[in-house]
């Protein structure tokens, strides 16, 4: 991937982030911050429930080094930060995913490599887990926490409602570019990113933690009993991941035919998360589950 494209994709990656936190009110957000009941149960599924389901497929499916090394570090990435949009866009508790999104990521600089190191060393050979590559998976969560805390604190400093709404429409509209720029860049001759020949192990082993992870969440967070609203987004970050970390080692670690394969997991994987994410939140609209008024 050329400098100019990561350059393009840190962006609007901050400007996305940057965009959701921003929306954020602080005093729900201190709020949030004392719940630790969803917040703990988010950590409990972010860290141990999503990365042991991804090496529990990497496993049973013995997966070859691209694609499962990527579906390990994927699995084992903080939360994406298109939850906070999609928590946005239909009215969940947007104030306790940012939260989630911050706390988990912060947490990440610790777990990321905790994970990871511990599951690929039961997956793979030595000489796996010295190839990867530690400097790539720290950048990508050095621009989600500088995006956080910069558009946290514009929030508390300034106290508009103009600020708020523009920085929302800033973060949908870098999300949706976002978007776009990584299906340019799975079409480019130089990754060759081909999904019309995958095995059954791409197409049922990538989706697998991704849908079981929301099953679960969803499961746990209705038998702990909490309110609708953060039902949903505990649900959401537990398997909303962040792809760009994963995306940016797959480039570093691997090439050729084998970066095709790599790069594959987490274009994938965002397709699946995104049309899960969506039918999770249209469904729980429509039974009056959000902050919004259900459809009649």
């Amino acid at each position: 991937m050329s400098i100019g494209r990561v350059l393009l994709s840190n962006l609007l990656l901050f400007s996305l982030v940057f965009g959701m936190s921003a929306t954020v009110d602080i005093g729900n957000l201190r709020k949030q911050l004392t719940n630790w009941h969803a917040l703990l149960i988010g950590v409990f599924l972010q860290f141990i429930v999503l990365p042991f389901l991804g090496f529990a497929v990497v496993k049973l499916l013995k997966m070859d080094t691209p694609m499962g090394v990527t579906l390990l570090v994927l699995t084992s990435s903080p939360g994406g930060t298109y939850s906070n949009w999609w928590c946005s866009l239909f009215n969940a508790d947007l104030a306790l995913s940012v939260t989630m999104t911050a706390i988990s990521t912060l947490l990440s600089i610790i777990m990321l490599p905790l994970n990871l190191y511990i599951y690929t060393t039961y997956s793979y050979d030595s000489s796996v887990v010295q190839s990867l590559d530690w400097g790539s998976l720290f950048g990508s969560l050095v621009v989600v926490i500088g995006a956080i805390s910069g558009g946290l604190i514009c929030s508390a400093r300034i106290k508009s409602f103009t600020f708020n709404r523009r920085a929302n429409a800033i973060g949908n509209v870098s999300g949706i570019a976002l978007i776009i720029l990584l299906i340019l860049v799975s079409s480019d001759e130089e990754v060759n990113v081909d999904f019309s020949d995958r095995s059954y192990k791409f197409y049922f082993g990538v989706a697998s933690p991704c849908i079981l992870g929301m099953l679960i969440a969803n499961g746990m967070t209705s038998f702990f009993n909490l309110p609708k609203p953060e039902r949903i987004s505990v649900s959401i970050e537990c398997c909303y991941q962040n792809v760009g970390i994963a995306t940016s080692v797959a480039m570093t670690m691997f090439e050729g035919e084998a970066l095709g394969e790599a790069i594959g997991v987490p274009l994938y994987y965002g397709a699946v998360e995104a049309s899960v994410t969506c039918v999770y939140c249209v469904v729980a609209w429509k039974l009056g589950w959000t902050k919004a008024p259900k459809l009649r």
